[in-house]
Protein backbone atom coordinates (compact mmCIF):
# COMPACT_ATOMS: atom_id res chain seq x y z
CA UNK A 1 0.00 0.00 0.00
CA UNK A 2 1.39 3.25 -1.03
CA UNK A 3 1.66 5.71 1.91
CA UNK A 4 3.14 9.33 1.95
CA UNK A 5 4.20 11.75 5.14
CA UNK A 6 3.62 14.91 5.52
CA UNK A 7 5.77 16.87 7.54
CA UNK A 8 3.71 19.87 8.68
CA UNK A 9 0.00 20.95 8.88
CA UNK A 10 0.34 24.33 7.58
CA UNK A 11 -1.98 25.35 4.82
CA UNK A 12 0.60 23.53 1.98
CA UNK A 13 0.89 20.54 4.08
CA UNK A 14 -3.01 20.91 4.46
CA UNK A 15 -3.09 21.00 0.54
CA UNK A 16 -0.61 18.15 0.00
CA UNK A 17 -3.34 16.14 2.02
CA UNK A 18 -5.95 17.05 -0.10
CA UNK A 19 -4.54 15.94 -3.52
CA UNK A 20 -3.41 12.55 -1.89
CA UNK A 21 -7.37 12.44 -1.04
CA UNK A 22 -8.41 12.87 -4.10
CA UNK A 23 -5.93 10.11 -5.62
CA UNK A 24 -7.06 7.79 -3.03
CA UNK A 25 -3.15 7.45 -1.40
CA UNK A 26 -3.14 6.79 2.48
CA UNK A 27 -1.54 9.91 4.26
CA UNK A 28 0.19 10.90 7.41
CA UNK A 29 0.37 14.15 8.79
CA UNK A 30 3.55 14.41 11.39
CA UNK A 31 3.63 17.51 13.58
CA UNK A 32 5.57 18.30 16.80
CA UNK A 33 2.14 19.33 18.37
CA UNK A 34 -0.41 16.24 16.88
CA UNK A 35 -2.21 18.97 14.77
CA UNK A 36 -5.05 16.54 13.04
CA UNK A 37 -5.94 17.19 9.31
CA UNK A 38 -9.26 15.95 7.58
CA UNK A 39 -8.27 13.14 4.81
CA UNK A 40 -4.92 11.96 6.96
CA UNK A 41 -4.17 10.18 10.13
CA UNK A 42 -1.41 12.19 12.79
CA UNK A 43 1.55 11.15 14.29
CA UNK A 44 2.97 13.24 16.96
CA UNK A 45 6.90 13.50 17.02
CA UNK A 46 9.49 16.16 16.69
CA UNK A 47 11.45 16.29 13.24
CA UNK A 48 14.42 16.92 14.63
CA UNK A 49 14.53 13.78 16.76
CA UNK A 50 15.90 11.74 13.87
CA UNK A 51 15.74 8.67 15.49
CA UNK A 52 12.01 8.97 16.29
CA UNK A 53 11.23 11.13 13.00
CA UNK A 54 12.71 7.55 10.93
CA UNK A 55 10.21 5.23 12.61
CA UNK A 56 7.51 7.10 11.94
CA UNK A 57 8.74 7.02 8.17
CA UNK A 58 9.00 3.33 7.75
CA UNK A 59 6.94 2.41 5.48
CA UNK A 60 6.60 5.76 3.62
CA UNK A 61 7.25 5.87 0.38
CA UNK A 62 7.38 9.60 -0.10
CA UNK A 63 7.92 12.67 2.29
CA UNK A 64 7.21 15.58 2.14
CA UNK A 65 9.08 18.44 4.05
CA UNK A 66 6.77 21.23 5.05
CA UNK A 67 7.62 21.88 8.33
CA UNK A 68 10.00 25.33 9.12
CA UNK A 69 10.77 26.97 11.94
CA UNK A 70 9.58 30.47 12.66
CA UNK A 71 9.94 32.79 9.91
CA UNK A 72 12.80 35.07 11.79
CA UNK A 73 14.56 32.01 12.76
CA UNK A 74 15.52 29.87 9.53
CA UNK A 75 19.34 30.93 9.83
CA UNK A 76 19.69 29.43 12.96
CA UNK A 77 17.50 26.35 13.15
CA UNK A 78 16.51 25.72 9.25
CA UNK A 79 19.27 23.76 7.85
CA UNK A 80 19.37 21.18 10.89
CA UNK A 81 15.40 20.63 10.62
CA UNK A 82 16.16 19.47 7.36
CA UNK A 83 19.09 17.85 7.75
CA UNK A 84 17.05 15.64 10.23
CA UNK A 85 14.80 14.71 7.93
CA UNK A 86 16.69 13.52 5.46
CA UNK A 87 18.84 11.40 7.44
CA UNK A 88 15.18 10.12 8.72
CA UNK A 89 14.29 9.71 4.87
CA UNK A 90 17.70 7.84 3.77
CA UNK A 91 17.06 5.54 6.86
CA UNK A 92 13.31 4.76 5.39
CA UNK A 93 13.82 4.95 1.57
CA UNK A 94 11.39 7.71 1.62
CA UNK A 95 11.92 9.57 -1.63
CA UNK A 96 12.52 13.13 -0.37
CA UNK A 97 9.73 16.05 -1.78
CA UNK A 98 11.16 19.79 -0.60
CA UNK A 99 8.69 22.46 0.12
CA UNK A 100 10.80 25.55 -1.45
CA UNK A 101 9.96 28.96 -2.55
CA UNK A 102 12.25 31.34 -4.78
CA UNK A 103 14.74 33.11 -1.85
CA UNK A 104 17.30 31.09 -3.16
CA UNK A 105 17.85 33.35 -6.18
CA UNK A 106 19.27 36.90 -6.63
CA UNK A 107 17.39 39.81 -7.73
CA UNK A 108 16.53 39.56 -11.34
CA UNK A 109 14.92 41.78 -14.08
CA UNK A 110 13.69 38.89 -16.06
CA UNK A 111 11.56 35.91 -15.28
CA UNK A 112 13.27 33.69 -12.91
CA UNK A 113 13.84 30.05 -14.66
CA UNK A 114 15.01 27.10 -12.40
CA UNK A 115 18.30 26.81 -13.94
CA UNK A 116 19.11 30.76 -12.71
CA UNK A 117 21.98 30.13 -10.33
CA UNK A 118 21.38 30.22 -6.49
CA UNK A 119 22.97 33.52 -5.68
CA UNK A 120 20.75 34.84 -3.18
CA UNK A 121 22.22 37.89 -1.34
CA UNK A 122 19.59 37.97 1.49
CA UNK A 123 20.14 36.18 5.09
CA UNK A 124 16.81 33.96 4.39
CA UNK A 125 17.97 33.44 0.81
CA UNK A 126 21.43 32.02 1.65
CA UNK A 127 19.76 29.59 4.16
CA UNK A 128 17.29 28.61 1.55
CA UNK A 129 20.05 27.88 -1.57
CA UNK A 130 22.65 26.58 0.95
CA UNK A 131 19.41 23.95 1.64
CA UNK A 132 19.04 22.85 -1.83
CA UNK A 133 22.77 22.35 -2.27
CA UNK A 134 22.61 20.32 0.63
CA UNK A 135 19.68 18.03 -1.02
CA UNK A 136 21.53 18.40 -4.38
CA UNK A 137 24.76 16.71 -3.02
CA UNK A 138 22.96 14.16 -1.37
CA UNK A 139 21.28 13.07 -4.56
CA UNK A 140 24.07 13.30 -6.09
CA UNK A 141 26.00 11.23 -4.30
CA UNK A 142 23.02 8.36 -4.68
CA UNK A 143 22.28 8.91 -1.46
CA UNK A 144 18.67 10.19 -1.60
CA UNK A 145 15.64 10.30 -4.05
CA UNK A 146 14.79 14.28 -3.95
CA UNK A 147 12.93 16.55 -5.85
CA UNK A 148 11.82 20.27 -4.83
CA UNK A 149 8.71 22.24 -5.50
CA UNK A 150 9.52 25.78 -5.65
CA UNK A 151 6.27 28.81 -5.14
CA UNK A 152 6.00 32.33 -5.39
CA UNK A 153 4.20 33.92 -2.43
CA UNK A 154 1.37 32.26 -1.83
CA UNK A 155 -2.28 32.63 -0.79
CA UNK A 156 -5.26 30.21 -0.64
CA UNK A 157 -7.38 28.44 2.46
CA UNK A 158 -5.38 27.94 5.86
CA UNK A 159 -2.64 30.12 4.37
CA UNK A 160 -2.78 33.41 7.27
CA UNK A 161 1.37 34.08 7.53
CA UNK A 162 1.63 34.67 3.86
CA UNK A 163 2.25 37.77 2.77
CA UNK A 164 -1.11 37.87 1.09
CA UNK A 165 -2.53 36.26 4.22
CA UNK A 166 -4.50 37.50 6.88
CA UNK A 167 -2.98 40.60 6.90
CA UNK A 168 -4.47 41.03 3.30
CA UNK A 169 -7.38 38.79 2.57
CA UNK A 170 -8.50 38.65 6.47
CA UNK A 171 -8.50 42.70 6.70
CA UNK A 172 -9.95 43.25 3.47
CA UNK A 173 -12.63 40.88 3.55
CA UNK A 174 -13.80 42.39 7.08
CA UNK A 175 -14.25 46.17 4.99
CA UNK A 176 -10.43 47.30 6.33
CA UNK A 177 -7.56 47.97 5.09
CA UNK A 178 -5.34 45.18 2.86
CA UNK A 179 -1.75 45.51 3.93
CA UNK A 180 0.77 46.20 1.28
CA UNK A 181 4.42 46.35 -0.08
CA UNK A 182 6.19 47.76 -2.92
CA UNK A 183 5.31 49.14 -6.34
CA UNK A 184 1.55 48.62 -6.50
CA UNK A 185 3.07 48.98 -10.35
CA UNK A 186 5.28 46.14 -10.36
CA UNK A 187 3.89 42.60 -11.77
CA UNK A 188 4.49 39.50 -8.95
CA UNK A 189 3.64 35.82 -9.66
CA UNK A 190 1.15 34.70 -6.86
CA UNK A 191 1.26 30.56 -5.88
CA UNK A 192 -2.35 29.59 -5.47
CA UNK A 193 -1.73 26.64 -2.35
CA UNK A 194 -3.87 24.31 -3.65
CA UNK A 195 -1.98 24.79 -6.82
CA UNK A 196 1.25 24.08 -4.76
CA UNK A 197 -0.15 21.10 -3.19
CA UNK A 198 -1.47 19.43 -6.23
CA UNK A 199 1.78 19.90 -7.89
CA UNK A 200 4.40 18.54 -5.41
CA UNK A 201 2.28 15.47 -5.12
CA UNK A 202 2.71 15.22 -9.42
CA UNK A 203 6.53 15.86 -8.57
CA UNK A 204 6.14 12.59 -5.62
CA UNK A 205 4.35 10.14 -8.29
CA UNK A 206 6.79 10.95 -11.26
CA UNK A 207 10.45 10.05 -11.27
CA UNK A 208 11.15 12.28 -13.74
CA UNK A 209 10.55 15.04 -11.33
CA UNK A 210 14.16 13.62 -9.11
CA UNK A 211 17.19 15.23 -9.07
CA UNK A 212 16.17 18.88 -9.58
CA UNK A 213 13.88 21.49 -8.72
CA UNK A 214 10.44 22.62 -10.30
CA UNK A 215 8.87 26.33 -10.05
CA UNK A 216 5.06 24.95 -9.47
CA UNK A 217 2.65 26.38 -11.62
CA UNK A 218 0.88 30.06 -11.11
CA UNK A 219 -1.73 32.14 -13.25
CA UNK A 220 -0.17 34.71 -15.40
CA UNK A 221 1.45 37.62 -13.62
CA UNK A 222 -0.39 40.45 -11.99
CA UNK A 223 0.68 44.11 -10.81
CA UNK A 224 0.45 44.37 -7.11
CA UNK A 225 -2.07 47.15 -7.00
CA UNK A 226 -4.54 45.08 -9.55
CA UNK A 227 -4.59 41.80 -7.41
CA UNK A 228 -5.69 44.26 -4.81
CA UNK A 229 -8.05 45.62 -7.16
CA UNK A 230 -9.30 42.00 -8.34
CA UNK A 231 -9.51 40.54 -4.54
CA UNK A 232 -11.87 43.73 -3.93
CA UNK A 233 -14.14 43.57 -7.11
CA UNK A 234 -14.59 39.66 -6.12
CA UNK A 235 -15.70 40.35 -2.31
CA UNK A 236 -17.43 43.56 -3.05
CA UNK A 237 -15.58 45.30 -0.91
CA UNK A 238 -13.51 49.38 -1.77
CA UNK A 239 -9.71 48.43 -2.27
CA UNK A 240 -8.68 50.28 0.32
CA UNK A 241 -4.96 49.71 1.51
CA UNK A 242 -1.81 50.52 3.69
CA UNK A 243 1.51 50.40 2.42
CA UNK A 244 4.30 49.00 5.05
CA UNK A 245 7.59 50.69 4.50
CA UNK A 246 10.93 49.28 5.26
CA UNK A 247 10.93 51.75 8.05
CA UNK A 248 7.26 50.17 9.53
CA UNK A 249 8.77 46.87 9.37
CA UNK A 250 11.95 48.27 11.33
CA UNK A 251 9.46 49.20 14.17
CA UNK A 252 7.56 46.52 14.66
CA UNK A 253 9.87 44.29 14.17
CA UNK A 254 11.20 45.79 17.62
CA UNK A 255 8.10 43.87 18.96
CA UNK A 256 7.28 41.18 16.69
CA UNK A 257 10.34 39.82 14.81
CA UNK A 258 9.09 38.03 12.08
CA UNK A 259 8.05 41.61 10.46
CA UNK A 260 11.56 42.83 10.49
CA UNK A 261 12.34 39.46 8.70
CA UNK A 262 10.24 40.97 5.36
CA UNK A 263 12.89 43.90 5.16
CA UNK A 264 15.03 42.26 3.34
CA UNK A 265 12.53 40.65 0.80
CA UNK A 266 10.47 43.69 -0.11
CA UNK A 267 12.98 43.76 -3.10
CA UNK A 268 9.85 40.76 -4.51
CA UNK A 269 7.64 43.54 -4.54
CA UNK A 270 9.57 46.50 -5.60
CA UNK A 271 10.08 45.09 -9.09
CA UNK A 272 8.41 42.87 -11.10
CA UNK A 273 8.38 39.18 -9.89
CA UNK A 274 7.84 36.49 -12.67
CA UNK A 275 8.21 33.29 -12.44
CA UNK A 276 8.02 30.90 -15.20
CA UNK A 277 7.08 27.76 -14.87
CA UNK A 278 7.20 26.47 -18.60
CA UNK A 279 9.66 23.37 -17.44
CA UNK A 280 7.05 22.26 -15.45
CA UNK A 281 3.96 22.43 -17.18
CA UNK A 282 5.98 20.66 -20.07
CA UNK A 283 6.01 17.73 -18.21
CA UNK A 284 3.92 17.37 -15.94
CA UNK A 285 0.85 19.93 -17.17
CA UNK A 286 -0.09 23.14 -16.49
CA UNK A 287 -3.40 22.86 -13.76
CA UNK A 288 -2.52 26.38 -12.33
CA UNK A 289 -6.18 27.57 -11.11
CA UNK A 290 -7.73 30.60 -13.07
CA UNK A 291 -7.22 33.26 -10.50
CA UNK A 292 -10.83 34.78 -10.32
CA UNK A 293 -11.85 31.27 -9.48
CA UNK A 294 -8.74 30.55 -6.63
CA UNK A 295 -9.24 34.50 -5.09
CA UNK A 296 -13.10 33.71 -4.76
CA UNK A 297 -12.42 30.28 -2.38
CA UNK A 298 -9.48 31.98 -0.51
CA UNK A 299 -12.48 35.30 -0.38
CA UNK A 300 -14.73 32.67 0.59
CA UNK A 301 -12.52 31.07 3.03
CA UNK A 302 -11.66 34.11 4.73
CA UNK A 303 -15.55 35.12 5.71
CA UNK A 304 -15.71 31.49 7.13
CA UNK A 305 -13.27 31.49 9.40
CA UNK A 306 -13.39 35.52 10.46
CA UNK A 307 -12.18 36.28 13.69
CA UNK A 308 -14.93 37.68 16.05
Amino acid sequence: MTRHAVLGAGPVGRAIVNSLAQRHIDAVVITRSGTEVPGATTQKVDVRDTDALATALAGADVVYQASQPEYHRWPQEFPALQASVVNAAKRSGSTFVAVDNLYGYAPSTKPLTEDLPQAATTRKGRTRADMWRALEAEWKAGNLKVTSGRASDFFGPFALGSQVGERFFGTLVAGKKAETFGDPNALHSYTYVVDFGEALVRLALDERSLGRAWHVPNASAITNGEFLARVAAIAGVPANSVRRTAFQLRLAGLFIPPAREIIEMLYEFEHDFVVDHSAYAATFGDHGTPLDESLAVTIDWFRQHAKG
